[in-house]
Parts: C-alpha cells; sequence; structure tokens
C-alpha cells in the first residue's frame, strides 16, 4: 500500500538530533521540532536541553525502550485529535540503534504517515573516517554484553565479506577486541572512533592486533568499523568444486578441504560435501 508522506494529515515524525555538537542538526529538524504539537522523547531531560539550546519549548514525553510499548495508545489519542507528533532519542536518529521502532510501526499500522528526516547518525562519520573501503558495508548495531552471546554474534559476521560497522561500550572494549581478533583475525583492519563530533573526538586506526597491543585508554561512545572477510571475496569467482580441489592440491585430505571450505564460506560442512560429491537431496 503506497502513501503520500506530505498529505497535510497528522503525522508522526522522527527527527535526529544532533550526537554531540549541538549545531549538528539540519535547520528542517529545527523548523519540525518547532512545529509538531508534542514530543516523544527518550529522555526528557536530555531533549530539554536541545529545545533550550534553541529556544523551542514544546510538551514532552518520556519514551524508551521499557514503556513505549505502553505508550502506542497515547500515540493514537493525538495523532486521532489532528496532532503533528516529534519522536526523537537522546543523539543521533532514532530506530537505529534507539528507541522509536514500536511506535513507528504501530502508526503505520493505524494508517499514519511515518516521516523519517535525514540528519545525524554516528555510523556514517566513523566508516567515512576510517580509511576502510566503504562499500558495501554490514551495520550490526550493539553486539550482546553476554560474552557467549557476543562470541556467537562474531561467529555469525566473521564470513560476511562487507564492512562491519558495530556501537560498543567503552569498559566492553577490551574484551571485544580479544574476541574480534580471536573469532575475526588480528589481521583484520580496524577503526575505532569515539566521541563523534565532540571537542574530544579521537580515531584509532590499524589491524586488531594492533590496537590490542596499543593498550589505548576507550573513552565515551566507541564505533567500530572493521574490515570484511577478504577470503571470501576472493573465493566467491570458484565453485564449490574448485574450492576443495585448490586445498586438496596444497596437500590436505578431501575431508579437511571441506572443513575448510565451509568455514571460508559459512557453510555446513555437510552442504559442502554433497555439493562436493554431487549428492543430491530428496
Amino acid at each position: 500500500m503506497s502513501q503520500k508522506s506530505y498529505n497535510n494529515t497528522p503525522s508522526l515524525y522522527l527527527i535526529p538530533t544532533p550526537i554531540g555538537n549541538m549545531e549538528d542538526i539540519t535547520i528542517r529538524a529545527i523548523n519540525t521540532l518547532k512545529m509538531v504539537d508534542v514530543i516523544f522523547c527518550e529522555d526528557t531531560r536530555v531533549t530539554g536541553e536541545l529545545l533550550k539550546y534553541y529556544n523551542i519549548s514544546k510538551k514532552l514525553i518520556s519514551s524508551h525502550e521499557y514503556n513505549e510499548t505502553k505508550n502506542k495508545q497515547k500515540l493514537l489519542e493525538y495523532l486521532e485529535n489532528g496532532s503533528n507528533v516529534g519522536l526523537v532519542s537522546d543523539r543521533g536518529t532514532p530506530i537505529i540503534s534507539d528507541p522509536g521502532y514500536a511506535l513507528a510501526y504501530f502508526a503505520i499500522e493505524k494508517g499514519y504517515n511515518v516521516i523519517s528526516l535525514p540528519g545525524a547518525t554516528a555510523l556514517i562519520p566513523a566508516l567515512t573516517s576510517s580509511g576502510i573501503s566503504p562499500m558495501p558495508f554490514y551495520y550490526y548495531g550493539f553486539l550482546k554484553s553476554r560474552d557467549s552471546e557476543r562470541r556467537k554474534e562474531l561467529e555469525y559476521l566473521k564470513n560476511i565479506d562487507a564492512t562491519l560497522i558495530i556501537y560498543e561500550a567503552p569498559h566492553r572494549i577490551n574484551k571485544t577486541l580479544k574476541d574480534l581478533g580471536n573469532i575475526l583475525g588480528n589481521n583484520r583492519k580496524i577503526s575505532i572512533s569515539r566521541e563523534i563530533s565532540k571537542k574530544y573526538e579521537e580515531i584509532y586506526r590499524g589491524t586488531i592486533e594492533e590496537l590490542i597491543k596499543q593498550n589505548n585508554e576507550y573513552k565515551g561512545e566507541l564505533v567500530l568499523v572493521i574490515e570484511g572477510n577478504k577470503t571470501i571475496t576472493e573465493y566467491k569467482s570458484l565453485t564449490i568444486d574448485e574450492h576443495v580441489n585448490l586445498y586438496i592440491e596444497d596437500g590436505n585430505s578431501v575431508m579437511d578441504a571441506i572443513k575448510i571450505v565451509a568455514r571460508e564460506r559459512g557453510m555446513k560442512k555437510s552442504e559442502v560435501y554433497d555439493l562436493y560429491h554431487n549428492i543430491e537431496k530428496k
């Protein structure tokens, strides 16, 4: 179903806010904050400071991951009464590793426009300043905090040939770097950007191993940009037979070659075995 965004009906506006520097906000975002009748925000104190900076006065409603579902009816009441509603997170673009998805999806389900404004987000400046190939890239967001869950996620990510973008907290970065080295490989290029757009912005570049050895003291919000799996890229042009035979020629047994190919392609060993031996599934 198509829907025209600008048909003068009550709408939910997703408004990006500065990620650090207060001047990193568009003129349109400021005008939209002035135009909407009410603003749902992650933290009323943080948004209050932003509105004060730009001399804007609006009704604020706290809406975060713990009460977002309960706020659906409140949002609907505003829209049904003809009000335009703004939605912001503390920093950056709503919904991108921030609250907002539940309300946006609910508004769409109820037939209301959801209009997302372009604007600040940490992942793009981190990517473009990393020195690592920007296309294609795979944005993952935050890894799980539990060690076992984080390592499981990295096992999935290690076979992706696109540049990886991950958010991380400073108190977990050293554990994450160690896991990245053990699972993705210490020779992968990486950049770590901290405090993007703020006075103390800093970018660390090198291989995973080099940054581990530097033992830097990472503070503030961190964005990791990690080189994709180039081995996968190199073998994409090979058939399964050619890939397996390549390792057999290097002196590996057929089964060892199949195991290596399965690992490099992110496939099950049984799948590679069946394809190599032309075994058809019934």
